[in-house]
């Protein structure tokens, strides 16, 4: 039975994605993408787009806000252009969207049965559910006006909606996936991100068993006029106190976004920061050696690299703090620093070319990505560095040499 896996607070922003980093987080969010499902398969990628934590990291390395609502926008929007011309050689299909493209995932879902295979209905169908769940049988407060729906040729699914509530300046994220589900209304989400608002109407949770049932009996016992009726003569009863959630929901990790723009110490694990600075000094000239001798490509790029890397191998409790992937390629609003279009450029170009030779079944540039990875990992334990805001100071100066862009 899937679970919830986590919650976090999302600060609503405004704006547009500008073009010029629309396109390149298309290009590197579908390379990013097509190396996990070579080297893990298409339902691990699905687990990943499913879990809060990677999902924020993911869309930050990408050079999005890091701390905030936008990031689901702009990552489902990234998928869906950087992938699409792929779906039929990758067997993967991302529908829906914000808005009215929310609205076509059915016929999305419909059109890809003809020339896929699988029951295109019973997928709408668990698309129109999830959707309705969110918005009527959880009431939370938050209003959906995103839905993406990620469907593999074999009809496993990943739903990744969000609502916001505007008297608070908040959204909220809910991820579903189809592995392991068995009831859509028994406690359905993989996970639900967002900080608790209050009393919340929750007929998902297993305890309301009863009431569901029991609204269908007063339902077709007095019917809708009957219902109304009662309802007017109750409210002058107080609501009951909400029961306490489970222990086991108390223990699960929450992922609390800070409403401030700019990343600080405390919003990123240094040491991990450091075990990658590390990994691309030591280990990026010999396993990038041929990359490194093409001119323009250097130290900067394997730093960037080296947290690519993570997103694409890491384990999910690497994800606790997000805002460090953010220092691969800045943010578009300038935090933590400028996107380096130059640095961010190069890592596309070394992406597409590991992934283009895994295609061929040459996998040793993926593998070197590997390895930086676990060199990061096993360098974290001991290696020193500068202090956060020293490393920011850093990139900051460096942000002309790299033509540092913001919005």
């Amino acid at each position: 039975m899937a679970q919830r896996s986590g919650r976090a607070d999302l600060p609503l922003h405004g704006g547009r994605v500008p073009a010029w980093l629309g396109q390149r987080m298309s290009r590197l969010g579908a390379v990013i993408g097509e190396a996990i499902i070579l080297h893990y398969g298409r339902d691990e990628f699905l687990r990943r787009l499913a879990n809060p934590f990677w999902f924020q990291s993911f869309g930050a390395v990408m050079g999005m806000d890091w701390h905030s609502s936008g990031i689901t926008t702009s990552v489902i929007g990234a998928l869906k252009r950087g992938l699409s011309p792929r779906s039929r050689e990758l067997g993967l299909h991302v529908c829906g969207g914000r808005g009215t493209h929310s609205r076509k995932t059915p016929g999305e879902l419909t059109a890809i049965a003809h020339r896929v295979g699988f029951d295109g209905s019973e997928l709408a169908r668990a698309s129109r559910l999830v959707a309705k769940v969110d918005s009527a049988a959880v009431q939370d407060g938050f209003q959906l006006y995103l839905h993406g729906f990620i469907v593999t040729d074999d009809g496993q699914w990943v739903v990744v909606q969000q609502g916001m509530n505007g008297a608070l300046r908040q959204a909220r994220r809910y991820h579903w996936q189809s592995e392991g589900l068995t009831s859509f209304v028994d406690a359905p989400h993989a996970a639900i991100e967002g900080r608790g608002g209050g009393t919340i109407v929750n007929l998902t949770d297993r305890r309301a068993d009863a009431s569901r049932r029991a609204q269908l009996d007063i339902l077709g016992t007095l019917g809708p006029d009957g219902i109304a009726r009662k309802a007017a003569a109750l409210t002058e009863v107080p609501e009951p106190e909400p029961e306490p959630a489970p222990t086991s929901q108390l223990l699960l990790p929450h992922l609390v976004m800070p409403s401030h723009h700019d990343v600080r110490g405390e919003d990123v694990m240094l040491r991990r920061l450091r075990g990658a600075l590390a990994a691309a000094a030591e280990n990026g000239p010999r396993d990038f050696a041929d990359v490194l001798l093409t001119p323009g490509v250097g130290a900067r790029t394997v730093e960037a690299l080296a947290m690519v890397a993570e997103v694409v191998h890491g384990t999910p409790y690497r994800f606790s703090d997000p805002a460090r992937f953010s220092l691969a390629h800045g943010g578009k609003d300038g935090h933590p620093f400028p996107v380096p279009l130059k640095v961010y450029d190069e890592t596309i170009r070394v992406m597409k070319s590991a992934v283009s030779q895994a295609r061929l079944d040459n996998t040793d540039r993926l593998a070197a990505l590997q390895r930086l990875d676990e060199q990061a990992r096993r360098l974290e334990r001991t290696a020193s560095g500068p202090d956060f805001e020293s490393f920011l100071a850093r990139e900051r100066e460096a942000s002309p040499g790299y033509d540092g862009r913001t919005v």
